[in-house]
């Protein structure tokens, strides 16, 4: 049996050989236990969940519901483990009646919030979208995060960047990104420093990882991140950039 705190995201999501649950461990400091994997990670990679009062499983996204928390590693493999094998019930000490297709259910929820954060951002004057907007941004270093539409070309998303190597998202398609600033469609968003920009980062962050179809976890500030999983390193070169580091175009 691994060490508690020692187990990595490497070993296999085996229930059977995890250690009895804590649940009635203090919900404090900056890391929280993983009710699947036993690994102590930061919340912000995770995902809380309380029972409600009728025994139904309440994800919590904000974490600021009442209750002993059950929290999850932002995975999606870790989020059906925890549903075919009961890890809610156990962590709960009784019955729980949890949501069909719950994965599905916190990527939609996911993408909600990620937009509601990121209409926040252009109502404070901290995101503009558009090449020559968004692009100025990158020039002058008042941009941290930069999203792009997970559907936009690879070419143009790589003009775009050029030698930025800053964080890069991709959660959305153009047309709902656009539906953020009043577009039609957007491709290249630039959000200045700030809560903000992190809060984007950590929702993108989660959205890939719960899009995952293995057991690796999106890094932090680490490769470009789409809702479909696929992670592109900057270091490769698309087709029909030659020479210049780019992004692989997941939307197709």
């Amino acid at each position: 049996m691994a060490r508690r705190g020692k187990l990595t995201t490497t070993e296999p999501l085996d229930s059977d050989a995890r250690e009895p649950d804590d649940g009635d461990e203090p919900e404090s400091g900056p890391l929280r236990r993983c009710a699947v994997t036993r690994e102590r990670l930061p919340k912000e990679q995770m995902i809380r969940f309380v029972i409600g009062p009728d025994r139904k499983l309440v994800p919590d996204l904000a974490a600021r519901l009442p209750g002993r928390g059950i929290w999850l590693s932002a995975r999606g493999d870790v989020v059906e483990t925890a549903c075919t094998r009961g890890v809610f019930a156990k962590a709960a000490r009784g019955p729980v009646s949890v949501p069909p297709d719950l994965r599905a259910g916190l990527q939609a929820a996911l993408s909600r919030r990620f937009v509601d954060h990121l209409g926040l951002a252009r109502r404070a004057g901290q995101a503009v979208a558009g090449f020559a907007k968004a692009r100025e941004w990158l020039s002058s270093g008042r941009a941290s995060l930069v999203v792009q539409a997970v559907d936009g070309s690879t070419e143009e998303r790589q003009r775009f960047l050029g030698s930025w190597d800053g964080p890069v998202v991709a959660p959305l398609d153009g047309e709902r990104l656009g539906a953020v600033f009043g577009r039609d469609r957007a491709v290249h968003v630039a959000v200045a420093a700030g809560g903000l920009a992190e809060t984007l980062r950590h929702e993108a962050e989660r959205l890939a990882g719960l899009a995952e179809r293995t057991s690796g976890r999106p890094p932090v500030n680490g490769p470009t991140m789409a809702p479909d999983g696929a992670r592109r390193r900057r270091t490769e070169s698309p087709p029909g950039v030659a020479g210049r580091n780019g992004v692989q175009n997941a939307g197709g």
